[in-house]
């Protein structure tokens, strides 16, 4: 009879020691390559621009399926605008220094994992640049824009917000090399909640936010 008791009093001890899970700190870096747009509104005839992104990762793994990830990247963003049946080319670059903070999730087995991750980020811009093949800055005075009816105050339009926040979430997979070395793959997507360009009454654009899609190729490294 005492064994009985003794052993329903341990139980919820065996119980939390058979479900107690590890945890873990990884640290490494990612490169890749992002796509971008502004959202302008009222609209302007765009593509998105290639760009590249690069930075270090942190993780933390508390439980078994749940983390956190941090990261500290340079990316670059902008937009590209659209002349079709032309050879004009412009567009404009942002370069920022990113800060997402994301909740992860992953699941599968100790060779492959697949993972969500969602969160906020804080972005800071670092500069900014053009690049286009004619005078831009004197685009009001030539035939195309005036038979178009295109939008020009963007192509000259200084930033406003050098700092910047928004959302984003990514998916992947990850392959674990071995015990403490593992590769991923990610696709994210980002969309910013803060104007690129001035918004006031008495400005053209009402908003002007960024959007962007990120593929990159990371490693990580486990300290613990």
């Amino acid at each position: 009879m005492k064994r009985i008791v003794f052993l329903l009093l341990m139980m919820p001890l065996l119980l939390e020691a058979q479900t107690h899970y590890e945890s873990t700190i990884h640290v490494g870096g990612k490169a890749g390559t992002t796509l971008s747009k502004v959202n302008f509104n009222p609209s302007v005839k765009q593509t998105m621009v290639p760009g590249f992104t690069a930075g270090a990762m942190f993780r933390y793994v508390e439980e078994k399926n749940f983390g956190l990830v941090a990261e500290l990247n340079i990316a670059q963003r902008g937009w590209k605008e659209a002349y079709d049946g032309t050879d004009y080319s412009y567009s404009h670059t942002f370069t920022y220094l990113e800060l997402p903070i994301m909740t992860h999730i992953f699941f599968g087995n100790e060779h492959v994992k697949g993972f969500f991750n969602l969160g906020p980020e804080l972005n800071v811009m670092l500069g900014d640049g053009v690049s286009s093949n004619y005078d831009y800055k004197n685009a009001a005075g030539m035939d195309y824009f005036n038979q178009n009816a295109r939008h020009i105050e963007q192509l000259t339009m200084k930033v406003k917000n050098k700092l910047d926040y928004g959302i984003c979430a990514g998916a992947g997979m990850e392959l674990n090399l071995n015990a403490k070395q593992s590769l991923l793959l990610e696709g994210r997507f980002y969309y910013g909640l803060t104007d690129v360009f001035p918004n006031h009454k008495t400005d053209i654009f009402s908003s002007s936010n960024s959007m962007t899609i990120s593929l990159s190729l990371g490693y990580f490294y486990r300290l613990k």
